[in-house]
């Protein structure tokens, strides 16, 4: 759960990408558990945020089922993650000035810890920047990320003028604070991006049986 002193924070998840190396078609709609991987992702996130949306593009209808507002991005071209992180911060944007923090997670990362947004905010003020993103296994995860609604407008033009879609590059030039979390015995930011992956990621749901120290550290 986000700390009762973190300020209120925006969740997003970032769907939009599609499953080119297992077939195409919506990757967080693949079944892991018996469930949809997005399921698992929106289980662990809703709680810790103000509020949660998904960030995807095309026929909205196909996400329903989840009971969240979907966001498209705003920025033609298929700007890949950068996309869906702008368009939410828009979204945090429009929805008042109580909201100034977004947290973003990819869609097909099922095992996120239930710390996650209480630790980047901790991150990010150690480090005074408008930036956190998490890290694991001595390798940053860029699309799990804390960002400022501020950081909104110089977004939204390095994406229009193109000089940067990535968002590891984009994030280092905003004070990025990275917070590491332990791999063992899961890696939280495991995301599916294979069948063998899939299968692996089905094997590891059974270390959620075995304490809260897995997913929270």
């Amino acid at each position: 759960m986000g700390s009762p002193s973190d300020p209120p924070t925006l969740g997003a998840i970032l769907a939009g990408g599609l499953a080119r190396r297992m077939g195409g078609g919506d990757k967080p709609l693949l079944a892991l558990g018996g469930r949809p991987l997005l399921r698992h992702v929106v289980e662990r996130l809703a709680p810790q945020c103000a509020g949660l949306i998904i960030n995807a593009n095309g026929d909205p209808g196909r996400f329903a089922a989840f009971d969240c507002p979907i966001v498209p991005d705003d920025v033609p071209g298929h700007p890949g993650p950068l996309g869906g992180i702008l368009a939410a911060l828009e979204r945090a944007q429009a929805s008042g000035p109580a909201i100034a923090w977004v947290v973003t997670v990819p869609g097909d990362t099922p095992f996120i810890p239930d710390d996650l947004v209480e630790r980047l905010h901790a991150g990010r003020r150690q480090s005074g920047g408008g930036v956190a993103c998490a890290a694991s296994c001595g390798r940053i995860h860029p699309a799990v990320g804390l960002w400022s609604v501020g950081l909104k407008d110089g977004l939204r033009e390095t994406l229009l003028v193109g000089s940067t879609r990535s968002v590891q590059a984009w994030a280092r030039g905003h004070g990025l604070a990275e917070v590491e979390w332990p791999c063992d015995p899961v890696d939280p930011f495991f995301n599916v991006n294979t069948v063998p992956d899939l299968m692996k990621a089905e094997g590891m749901l059974h270390w959620t049986g075995a304490g809260e120290r897995v997913f929270r550290q």
